[in-house]
């Protein structure tokens, strides 16, 4: 897998990043609504059987490009985003992160703070460790029994050695996840490229540890550009994780909850077009 799609026209000074840590191509919809363009770029890598002739150059909107995190440490994703915005960005860009790609933009912002203009957090995780327990009791308490029983089955797969299928097992769970973390979701396709386990353990092992010592927070210090957040008030990633570390630490934050919205506020019915309408207004 390639490391990168494109979407609309130059100047490419918009990022959007995946979440997971393993889940590439979820960003998408996202890059298509901010672009006007109903696929990727022409030299676009995630679809070789597409002819080129079929691409449109869109009327208006953004160049938007979608990094796709191949590394399996966090430094190296951070060493990667950075090589991939060097290379194809027009500098300074917007950086829209999700989940815990809103951890890595935050990170690579403190670490490179020249490349970007504009932080948004969409959905982010908690940025202080004494938050992070809510959201497994939070998605505990959305689940069928049958569910749960079913979730916490996959976690001793995923651990086991001799199991060669840990990418579907780690697809399977995500599924159950998205369950817990969604309120009214539109009919949507699952885009994510390829579920990638050992990324998702390599890469959160060394997050956890930034954020179980206090480094993760005191990064925001070094952020100068604003930061915007957006949260559904269904998330479990609770709000206040995001809000009140942050709040305390950079210069410039501003926020906004979103109602009836859960983790993904693009396929929530009732929260879709304020998202896009503040997203937009943002950017």
């Amino acid at each position: 897998m390639k490391n990168l799609r494109k979407y609309g026209n130059p100047p490419f000074d918009i990022g959007v990043i995946h979440g997971g840590p393993g889940a590439p191509g979820e960003m998408a919809p996202v890059a298509r609504e901010l672009s006007f363009s109903p696929y990727p770029h022409p030299d676009h890598y995630a679809y070789p059987d597409r002819a080129a002739d079929s691409f449109e150059p869109p009327i208006s909107g953004r160049g938007v490009l979608e990094p796709l995190q191949t590394a399996v440490t966090l430094d190296g994703q951070v060493r990667e985003l950075k090589a991939v915005l060097n290379e194809h960005a027009a500098l300074p860009v917007t950086l829209i992160g999700f989940s815990w790609g809103a951890m890595l933009s935050y990170i690579f912002t403190a670490s490179h703070p020249e490349f970007v203009k504009k932080l948004i957090l969409v959905g982010s995780g908690p940025y202080e460790e004494k938050y992070a327990d809510s959201v497994r009791r939070t998605r505990g308490s959305r689940l069928s029994k049958g569910e749960w029983k079913e979730t916490y089955s996959r976690i001793p797969a995923l651990n086991e050695l001799s199991n060669g299928n840990k990418n579907a097992s780690f697809t399977r769970f995500g599924q159950l996840m998205s369950l817990a973390d969604s309120y009214d979701p539109l009919p949507h396709d699952d885009e994510v490229l390829e579920y990638q386990y050992i990324i998702n353990k390599n890469v959160w092992g060394d997050a956890s540890k930034l954020r179980n010592n206090g480094k993760l927070l005191k990064l925001g210090k070094k952020i100068r550009c604003p930061v915007f957040a957006i949260h559904g008030d269904y998330d479990p990633h609770p709000f206040e994780g995001v809000k009140d570390p942050l709040s305390g630490v950079l210069k410039n934050f501003q926020y906004v909850l979103l109602e009836k919205c859960g983790h993904r506020p693009w396929i929530e019915r009732d929260a879709k077009d304020m998202f896009y309408d503040v997203l937009k207004g943002e950017i």
